[in-house]
């Protein structure tokens, strides 16, 4: 049996759809569905059971723990907008500290969701303190459960791995609204409007210039996938392609698509001025060095892939 926390989500039902292709039914999925139209990610999935998030964590300790192969954390806030810091506490740093300590008193394989907003402003994108500096509450909410595994390294005798995500764009993201990835935005601008819109510098950055990590969910969702095959493998990984691209690529790539449209330049947000990250490159040395071998998509890949999806 697996269970995937966020399984309704974007990543989770992603992974749950791919396990499903492997052959995998016994899959419990653990999700908030106050937003219902959230459903619609998990409805040509099929699964085992469903348990809301606050009862999972209620029966947690009564929880049977044999017969569970994995535990697959993806359930978190992830609006980097959000500064309600009680609520994005309980949800991203205690839930997840408490998942964490059933799994490993139960020695159960556990795979969480961290972030690549523990580096904030950084440009030096490597698993170690020093690059790390949040510039929001939900970068922190991640780090600091990223410290406190650091913290408990000695008494961990299964695996435990966390993967700080970049900028993950694909399939079954549509229920994130603002903080769907720009690809989606970009697609639904065409279609409404004829234009994509960017925007304007900053930060030492020409219009549409600033660069992200764009990683395919595919991607993502292979290198959970792979851990599940490595319970050798433990720590805190980068999970990006390992090469920046500019927000210009992912327009360009979307026009070429459609084959119609225009790019325009909009000022750029006063409230994001000194939290927003214009530059973003994981540094997948670590991963690559506990084996994980195989290609990751190019934005110009992957949002081809993404936009055949969604438009046909």
């Amino acid at each position: 049996m697996i269970i995937v926390t966020g399984g309704a989500g974007f990543i989770g039902s992603n992974q749950v759809k791919q396990l499903n292709a492997m052959g995998r039914s016994d899959i419990i999925v653990v999700d908030d569905l106050s937003d219902g139209t959230k459903f619609k990610n998990i409805a040509d999935c099929t699964v085992m059971d469903y348990f809301d998030k606050d009862e999972f964590q209620s029966q947690l300790k009564n929880l049977d723990a044999k017969g569970i192969d994995m535990i697959f954390h993806q359930g978190a806030c992830s609006a980097t907008t959000e500064w309600d810091g009680k609520f994005m506490m309980e949800n991203n740093y205690t839930y997840t500290k408490n998942l964490f300590k059933f799994c490993v008193n139960k020695e159960i394989p556990f795979v969480y969701a961290s972030s690549a907003a523990t580096y904030g402003g950084n440009e030096t994108f490597k698993e170690s303190p020093e690059n790390e500096a949040p510039l929001n509450v939900y970068g922190y909410s991640k780090l600091l459960f990223d410290q406190y595994v650091r913290q408990n390294q000695r008494k961990i005798h299964s695996q435990v791995v966390g993967l700080r995500y970049f900028n993950v764009y694909g399939p079954r993201e549509q229920h994130k609204g603002s903080m769907a990835s720009v690809a989606w935005h970009l697609n639904n601008q065409i279609k409404d409007n004829g234009k994509v819109k960017l925007f304007e510098g900053c930060d030492g950055y020409g219009n549409g210039e600033q660069q992200r990590d764009f990683v395919y969910v595919g991607d993502v969702v292979n290198v959970n996938h792979w851990l599940m095959e490595n319970p050798q493998v433990r720590g805190i990984f980068n999970l990006g392609t390992g090469r920046a691209q500019t927000f210009n690529d992912v327009a360009k790539a979307v026009l070429a698509w459609h084959g119609k449209g225009e790019l325009e330049y909009i000022p750029f947000p006063e409230h994001l001025v000194g939290r927003y990250q214009s530059f973003t490159q994981a540094d997948i040395s670590a991963l690559r060095g506990v084996g994980y071998i195989a290609d990751f998509k190019s934005v110009e890949q992957g949002t081809k892939e993404y936009l055949d999806v969604i438009n046909n």
